[in-house]
């Protein structure tokens, strides 16, 4: 087992807003580390190879480093550029493939339990946490018969290995809206299927008036109000306003949105709101939890309401928990 010497501060998941966090202490003087399971802004790397965000290249800075950008909505490849840039300007301490499994210890004085990629055990030390550990790694799944089989995917990357194939695509947000038309494109036959009796209005502005306009030319077909009650290998059922439809199919995209890592939340004695959304406990002043010491940044502090945070507003969660560490361990 390799322990690791104790650092002021262990933030847990280095996304942006985890970054934003150690950036943040790391200026109020303090030491810190960050641990996480993937890559450096693992959840970015996972998103589709041609992704365009949504938002402008400044709101997704971090750290007061400028986000330069040809375009006026970024790439997947130039965030994953830019905050590998960051990290790399305040020499951040990343500790990446470490699978944290549990945590012991109190506030000045926790101990966190990790394994690397080969089992290896390794303990970190902090005085303070930072769990900022996001969603996208925990789908939200279809829990009906088949969905374990290997041709069922709840991410979606790129359109050309699924050229000529029979597609079914779950879901009624951007994410189902843009694989679709990716799919469609570049030569599959599309299915879409939501439970909802329309696509979500939140779809991106630019996205909604195409998937829109497949969708009435027949080019993409969709079923709303629309259910999958099994999938077999070669089949899909569904659960149409019209009864029972069996169509051919060869894969499926279920892309019904992701959640917090709860179960870890409250192996940490976090407590959750069940009657608001499971919104774990925290002081929205200074972020930190029901539990002295432990302080949460990023999209896990929405709860279930996983629409509310990204990195536009959590990328700010730092400078709150920074200066309220900072307070307490001078």
């Amino acid at each position: 087992m390799t322990e690791r010497a104790i650092r002021d501060v262990v933030v847990i998941g280095a996304g942006p807003t985890g970054l934003a966090c150690a950036i943040a202490i790391q200026r109020s003087g303090l030491s810190v580390a960050l641990v996480d399971k993937g890559c450096l802004t693992n959840s970015l790397f996972n998103y589709p190879a041609h992704m365009t965000f949504f938002t402008t290249p400044e709101l997704l800075e971090i750290g007061n480093i400028p986000f330069s950008s040809p375009n006026q909505k970024p790439t997947r490849s130039e965030a994953l550029e830019y905050y590998r840039k960051v990290s790399e300007h305040y020499r951040l301490e990343v500790h990446q493939y470490q699978t944290v499994n549990r945590i012991e210890g109190k506030d000045g004085d926790f101990s966190i339990y990790a394994s690397d990629q080969f089992g290896r055990s390794i303990v970190h030390k902090a005085r303070k946490l930072i769990v900022s550990t996001g969603y996208y790694d925990l789908p939200n799944y279809l829990d009906v018969p088949g969905e374990s089989l290997t041709k069922v995917m709840h991410y979606y990357h790129e359109p050309h290995p699924y050229f000529a194939q029979d597609v079914l695509v779950v879901g009624g947000k951007n994410s189902a809206a843009i694989a679709a038309l990716e799919l469609w494109r570049h030569g599959a036959r599309v299915t879409l299927v939501h439970r909802g009796s329309q696509l979500h209005s939140h779809i991106k502005y630019w996205i909604k008036p195409d998937i829109e306009n497949r969708i009435k030319q027949g080019e993409i077909t969709a079923h709303f109000s629309t259910t999958v009650r099994e999938i077999s290998a070669d089949n899909v059922l569904l659960d149409t306003p019209n009864g029972p439809l069996l169509l051919a199919n060869q894969f499926v995209f279920a892309l019904t949105g992701y959640h917090p890592d709860f179960s870890f939340l409250e192996s940490l004695g976090v407590r959750l709101d069940k009657l608001n959304a499971r919104c774990p406990v925290c002081d929205p002043d200074t972020l930190e939890s029901n539990m002295r010491g432990i302080y949460l940044a990023g999209v896990v502090i929405a709860g279930e309401r996983t629409n509310e945070i990204f990195i536009e507003n959590g990328r700010f969660h730092g400078d709150i928990i920074a200066k309220d560490i900072a307070s307490k361990m001078r």
